[in-house]
């Protein structure tokens, strides 16, 4: 396999995706600044019916441009399926009235609002002006968001009680006494002046302000009509996947899949277990010794957040230039704990000029002072290098070759949690899990995944739980029993990802789906090429593709488009 190393000559189709980065950028200012794009960070994103409307008719209008230009080259090719994929689904959402009535635990604007600073630079005083700026307009986009909810309301469509719920008790959280934003401000310390403070302390109480007529709405207006079923159906659950995975899967096989692939990893780890514990030993009485053993333990935030940069730094300073191709910025990456207290590991995107590196977060759980490496050697090869961190900074990394809305905007859930997973058991063909303890911490990573496919989908879907789990058809009740049969973590961590998966459907599943289909792709290249396959030729072409609609990355590898 080849890759293009020279600079790019931009075509017509390069421009039209130019062009809706640019306008998308002015319309979304808060994904502006999540992917690094400047000069929004003192604006913010319109969730009023009619903003979600523009937003949704530049994607219409890309749609149609792209149909009438002619691709000159595979990079083109590529483009055009991509976007017209995305965008495609865009206008879907639009017109099923699901994109009004976005609220779930974790990812919608009741969280993006607050998380979004998690993001902005704040080294300078006009960093800190434009977050007096952005905190100011709260209000308005809350106001625009509650009317969302609403429209979506009257079309019958409103989160399950339980998400509006749980979205009432994290709001109320921001709008009293613990909330987020007056610690935050109080950063900006001697590049404030008095009067920017008190900007920044008005900023404040109107975000505080903004989150209390959530909270009210929620609770009178919102609660009373939210359903109690959590399921959505199979023909909304459909649309949700095509979203997450950027292909359209056969849900049953798939779900059939999940359950023997469940039964895979249970049964590996199980063989893990008598190695590490003794002959007969059961994976929990493994676990147990496992944090017991003060070789796989830290002790504090402060040792967790330094073997997270040390096992990131060692794994890049290994592969770069063996395996991969890590250059440059592409080094660098900020390992952080987060202000948040989630439970949650997450990587964020370099900006686009990589002045903000790439890092990995971890939003530990309050109380939590001990950690496991052995569980989470594998989950910082996840989200740094070979995982997000890699693939991500790759492609911003490729100016000469692709286009903004490549580089930068797409992102495929299925496509990038996949290809993480992927990156997991690929550290492990590499010999960096061969410590049987790391290697349970990784089987112990994948059996997270691979339940969640089984109850993600039975549960929307109304399917029948497998016969070692009751045979009935699925509850959250059943599922929570479930998941905490299957998932070695704390009880806290464990009811939040069961939320999760009730309230964002399609999405859990996407990471497992996502790495199979990336196996897949890999059988197809190294079948196509035969004995003159080689694995680095295959990750870098692949990489330097961007984030793509898995129903696009076999054809976009093989070079077939």
């Amino acid at each position: 396999m080849t890759t293009t190393t020279s600079p790019r000559t931009p075509t017509a189709i390069d421009g039209i995706a130019e062009d809706y980065a640019k306008a998308y950028a002015a319309l979304d200012p808060l994904a502006a600044t999540s992917i690094g794009i400047p000069g929004f960070d003192d604006q913010m994103t319109d969730h009023s019916p009619a903003g979600i409307a523009e937003r949704a008719e530049l994607a219409r209008s890309t749609v149609r441009a792209l149909q009438t230009a002619e691709p000159v080259d595979e990079v083109d090719r590529v483009t055009v399926a991509a976007m017209s994929e995305r965008l495609g689904l865009d206008g879907e959402f639009f017109d099923s009235g699901e994109v009004f009535a976005d609220l779930n635990n974790i990812a919608s604007p009741v969280q993006g609002l607050r998380d979004i600073f998690d993001l902005v630079p704040t080294a300078t005083t006009e960093d800190w002006q434009n977050i007096a700026a952005r905190l100011s307009k709260i209000p308005r986009a809350m106001d625009g968001y509650i009317e969302s909810l609403r429209l979506a309301a009257s079309q019958g469509k409103v989160a399950a009680i339980r998400q509006v719920e749980e979205a009432l008790r994290q709001s109320a959280l921001q709008a009293g006494d613990e909330s987020f934003f007056p610690g935050f401000v109080d950063g900006a310390g001697d590049l404030a002046s008095d009067g920017l403070k008190a900007e920044l302390a008005d900023g404040v109480a109107a975000a505080q302000s903004a989150y209390g007529k959530l909270t009210a709405f929620l609770a009178s207006e919102l609660a009373p009509q939210a359903p109690s079923q959590d399921g959505v159906g199979r023909e909304r659950y459909r649309l949700f996947s095509r979203m997450f995975l950027g292909a359209e899967v056969d849900l049953d096989e798939t779900y059939a899949w999940g359950v023997e692939e469940l039964r895979r990893i249970t049964d590996e780890q199980t063989r893990i277990a008598a190695q590490i514990a003794g002959p007969g030993a059961s994976v929990e009485k493994a676990v147990a010794a496992l944090d017991a053993d003060p070789t796989y333990v830290l002790n504090g935030t402060d040792a967790l957040k330094t073997w997270m940069q040390t096992t990131s730094d060692q794994a890049i300073e290994d592969l770069g230039g063996t395996h991969f191709d890590i250059d440059g910025p592409m080094r660098t990456l900020e390992c952080l704990i987060a202000p948040t207290h989630t439970g949650v590991i997450y990587y964020t995107a370099p900006s686009d000029d990589f002045s903000r590196p790439g890092r990995m977060w971890w939003s530990v759980p309050e109380g939590q002072d001990t950690f496991g490496t052995w569980r989470e050697k594998t989950t910082v090869y996840h989200e740094g290098v070979p995982g997000h961190h890699l693939q991500i900074a790759a492609a911003v990394a490729k100016k000469d070759t692709l286009n903004s809305w490549r580089r930068l905007m797409c992102w495929v859930s299925g496509h990038g949690e996949g290809w993480a997973l992927y990156a997991e058991e690929l550290m492990a063909e590499l010999g960096y899990l061969d410590d049987p303890a790391d290697r349970l911490g990784m089987l112990d990573g994948q059996r997270l995944r691979a339940a969640r496919v089984v109850f993600d989908i039975g549960m929307h879907l109304g399917l029948k739980a497998p016969a070692e789990y009751g045979g009935q058809v699925w509850t959250p009740e059943a599922g929570l029993d479930f998941l905490r049969s299957n998932v070695n973590m704390t009880d806290d961590f464990v009811k939040f990802e069961w939320m999760r998966y009730l309230g964002w459907p399609g999405q859990a599943p996407s990471y497992k789906i996502g790495q199979r289909i990336w196996q897949q792709v890999r059988k197809e290249a190294e079948a196509a090429a035969g004995a003159d396959f080689n694995a680095r030729d295959f990750h870098t072409r692949a990489l330097n593709l961007g984030a793509l609609p898995l129903s696009v990355l076999s054809d976009a590898v093989l070079g077939k488009l």
